[in-house]
């Protein structure tokens, strides 16, 4: 993209479209055109602890970054695909610059506020501002599910995430479900 003339280009990915319980997180990030950070790479193929460092270093280096987080109770007003999308507008609306153009990954018909985008499949793995933009978000919404743990211990939030491991589903089954859990997620465990 850099070759075509655009100088900020923003990668944007999101976290947390598949879990029973919590946020989805999408993150937009413009990096310096010279950025290699070492590690960078789809959240998903890293280990927890080597993503809170890249994290930090896509933070400190960022050009500008913003997320969108989206809670449970929306996601079940709107559905996980919308409120997907109004979560990457929302990730736009917080950066600081325009960038030239947008990537992201996998989803079409987005509202980027009028910059151009192109959607590509598997992004964070082929993307460097999109496996940075997943770190961004996976962290975050991590973090967020760390938060809830301490207040729903008995879920293992700290865990699974709120992914629907084994694990969740039988502290559903035991203890029913709690304010984070998504509704139309978890219809049959009801």
């Amino acid at each position: 993209m850099y070759d075509i003339g655009h100088q900020n280009i923003c990668g944007i990915d999101e976290a947390g479209r598949g879990p029973l319980a919590g946020p989805v997180v999408v993150a937009s990030v413009v990096l310096p055109r010279d950025s290699m950070i070492e590690g960078v790479n789809d959240s998903k193929k890293i280990s927890e602890k080597k993503r809170e460092r890249v994290f930090e270093e896509i933070i400190k280096n960022a050009v500008s970054y913003g997320t969108g987080i989206i809670d449970e109770s929306k996601i079940d007003e709107i559905n996980i695909l919308q409120a997907t999308k109004l979560g990457l507008t929302i990730s736009l609306k917080e950066l600081n610059i325009k960038p030239d153009v947008i990537l992201v990954d996998a989803l079409q018909g987005i509202d980027t506020l009028g910059i151009p985008y192109k959607s590509i499949i598997k992004g964070d793995a082929a993307s460097y501002s999109i496996a940075a933009a997943s770190i961004i978000a996976k962290v975050t919404r991590d973090r967020i599910m760390l938060g809830y743990d301490k207040l729903y211990p008995e879920y293992g939030f700290a865990k699974h995430k709120g992914y629907g491991t084994a694990e969740h589903i039988a502290a559903i089954k035991k203890y029913g479900l709690c304010p984070i859990h998504r509704l139309s997620f978890t219809k049959n465990f009801r």
